[in-house]
Parts: C-alpha cells; sequence; structure tokens
C-alpha cells in the first residue's frame, strides 16, 4: 500500500503547526474554539445580581442606558460573561465612591486594596469581579456615545460585574 504524500505533508504540516502554537500559547485547539455557546443563564444571573440596581440617592439612568448591557465574549480561549449599569449623578465622586463601599460590602463584596488608580472601586465576591468606574468625555466618544454632558457633569459612572462563564475562573481586579 502506498501513501500519498500530496495529502500528507499538508496534514503533517496543519498539525505540526497545531501543535507549535499550543506550546507557544499554553492553549489547546479546544480551549482556542470555545464561545459563548451556553452561557444565556450565566449571563442572566449577573444581570439579575442587586448590586448593578444599587445607586446614590440622585442618580439617574441616563437616556440610552435604560437597560442592564450583558452578555458575553471568548478570548483566547477565556470566556467571559459580564453585565453592567451606568448613571448619571449630579455630586461627586466621593459620594458615589461612598454609596458603594457600604453597597458592596453589605451585599458581601470584599474590596480590593489595590483598586482601580483612576478613582474607581474594584471588588470581588465569589468568582465575580464588581468595578465601579467613573465616565470621562474620551472614554464615551472611543465607545461611540459622542458628547454626553448628563454623563460628564457630576459623577457619571459605570457599575460592572464580570465572571468566567464556567465558574471555574479566579476573581481579581
Amino acid at each position: 500500500m502506498s501513501v500519498r504524500t500530496g495529502t500528507t505533508r499538508p496534514m503533517a504540516l496543519f498539525l505540526s503547526t497545531v501543535c507549535a502554537v499550543g506550546a507557544l500559547t499554553g492553549c489547546t485547539l479546544r480551549e482556542l474554539t470555545q464561545d459563548c455557546g451556553g452561557t444565556d443563564g450565566r449571563v442572566k444571573e449577573l444581570a439579575a445580581l442587586g448590586i448593578l440596581d444599587s445607586r446614590p440617592a440622585g442618580a439617574t439612568v441616563p437616556r440610552g442606558f435604560e437597560e442592564a448591557d450583558a452578555g458575553c465574549w471568548a478570548d483566547s480561549g477565556d470566556v467571559t460573561v459580564y453585565a453592567d449599569r451606568t448613571y448619571a449623578y449630579p455630586g461627586t465622586r466621593a459620594e458615589v465612591t461612598a454609596h458603594y463601599r457600604t453597597a458592596a460590602r453589605r451585599d458581601g463584596w470584599t474590596p480590593d486594596p489595590g483598586a482601580v488608580p483612576d478613582g474607581g472601586l474594584c471588588f470581588t465576591k465569589e468568582d465575580m469581579t464588581l468595578r465601579v468606574v467613573f465616565l470621562t468625555a474620551e472614554g464615551l466618544a472611543e465607545d461611540g456615545h459622542g458628547s454626553r454632558p448628563d454623563l460628564t457633569t457630576g459623577a457619571g459612572y459605570a457599575v460592572d460585574v464580570d465572571a468566567s462563564a464556567d465558574e471555574s475562573g479566579e476573581a481579581g481586579c
């Protein structure tokens, strides 16, 4: 029985490439092909977290942000689910920070001592990470929201929760 070298060489080259990529990246072919399929339940779980609806008195939901933004993204084999809410607050960042430090602790979140350097907050709970991030005009423009004085006057901010889709990841800020 003879082996046709015309089809075995490309296959051998393909398999060698897959093995080399796996060795260099630490990823298996299975990990590289993971996607967001089957994550709907986990996404809904995050979107229903009470901390996303917690806000200081006077904070409002700005036009265009009425619903929680929730979904999934896959990157290099890591599948992450997320949910976030955006608020406009006429007061100060310090008032927002004080509210979430209290609300998050009351809800069982642990503050990260090395919080976000731009004045935001970061907490962990089980396999989830909670961030409170203050919005800037530049960041809003980059995200396609244009000029939004309602979010950049006072303390516009987003509350974001993310976690591994299969609940096996380690939370961290």
